[in-house]
């Protein structure tokens, strides 16, 4: 039994489920012609995972070559995506936490770099002096434009008309539908 087969469908619904795809494929006008959608039946919530893991490091591989083209060298995409999470906003440590997919130990650690190249300012609460909150000085601004500047320039030169921009909402909502379903999950079970 190969890995990704607990998660696939049995073989008379892969069936139906491809000339579904196919038919599908052939009247669908928001399809591009041509288009083939029999991989599709293969398509699991493992492989859509695996997916989006390699969508991921292509997108920081996106970043760091930005970041050379902008001749930063001191953070990486990690770092760069903590200050794309912090935008215009004053944080706390916790509510950058809850904006992405950070371990604690390694949210720390790039706070740390962000400081040392005076990309961030840690700020010590009013109210609790033992908290920090998190703040974008003006390097940290100035870089954080560049990189919204290339990825709208990317999005222009990627995005072809209304069907793509339907289609990138529809991955959207969807996407964001399994993290809601799958956060449930991992807390209270199926």
């Amino acid at each position: 039994m190969k890995e990704n087969d607990v998660f696939s469908l049995p073989v008379e619904l892969n069936d139906d489920l491809s000339l579904r795809l196919s038919q599908t494929a052939q009247t669908d006008p928001r399809l591009p012609q041509g288009t083939e959608l029999g991989d599709l039946q293969q398509v699991t919530y493992f492989e859509l995972a695996r997916l989006m893991e390699r969508a991921s490091r292509r997108f920081s591989g996106l970043i760091r070559a930005e970041l050379t083209k902008l001749r930063v060298d001191d953070i990486g995409p990690a770092q760069a995506m903590i200050l794309l999470a912090i935008g215009d906003s004053e944080l706390s440590v916790a509510e950058l936490l809850d904006r992405g997919h950070y371990v604690g130990s390694n949210v720390s650690y790039y706070l740390k770099q962000l400081g040392d190249g005076d990309y961030i300012d840690r700020v010590a609460s009013q109210r609790d002096k033992r908290s920090a909150r998190i703040k974008l000085t003006e390097k940290g601004r100035q870089l954080r434009a560049n990189l919204r500047d290339a990825a709208m320039a990317y999005e222009r030169a990627v995005n072809r008309g209304d069907l793509e921009q339907r289609m990138l909402e529809t991955a959207f909502q969807t996407l964001h539908q399994l993290e809601l379903a799958w956060g449930r999950a991992s807390r209270y079970g199926v």
